[in-house]
């Protein structure tokens, strides 16, 4: 069941991902699943989300705005479809859902505090499209309190 209380990730141990369904970020949880089933761990997957970013609410009409709660659950229900939709049956492994009303690199750092290892895509959907790696991995990969796994979406 998500956690749709907390602005930090806190965690005692397994693989944090970070996905925001950029390509990056759903590479990214390919290859932090396969790392939580080789540690024998929990996947916990860390979606972090503002108004900007948070995918509408279906069922909210288009002249109204939606409240903070209907954008969470938005955001609960898209990341769920993202994890069922990459992972399919993934009966044989744990998996955690975290959603974060938070900028993604002050939630992937807490959830890093007590992560075993912290797996980011390269680039998420912002900024510019020929960098090599974006701030959000750039701050993970500075700041981060466990190893950091940066993955490209065609490797």
């Amino acid at each position: 069941m998500p956690d749709q209380t907390i602005q930090q990730v806190e965690i005692d141990g397994g693989v944090v991902v970070g996905v925001d369904s950029s390509a990056s970020s759903l590479r990214a949880l390919l290859v932090a699943a396969e790392e939580a089933r080789l540690r024998n761990g929990v996947l916990h997957v860390v979606r972090a989300w503002s108004l900007r970013t948070a995918p509408r609410p279906a069922d909210c009409p288009p002249n109204v705005v939606p409240s903070l709660d209907q954008f969470q659950q938005s955001v609960i229900e898209d990341t769920e479809r993202i994890v069922s939709n990459k992972l399919g049956d993934h009966t044989d492994l744990a998996i955690q859902i975290h959603v974060v009303h938070s900028p993604s690199p002050q939630a992937l750092l807490s959830a890093s505090k007590g992560a075993d290892m912290l797996v980011v895509g390269h680039r998420g959907r912002g900024g510019f499209a020929g960098l090599m790696l974006g701030s959000v991995a750039e701050q993970c990969v500075r700041h981060a309190a466990c190893p950091v796994l940066v993955v490209r979406p065609n490797v």
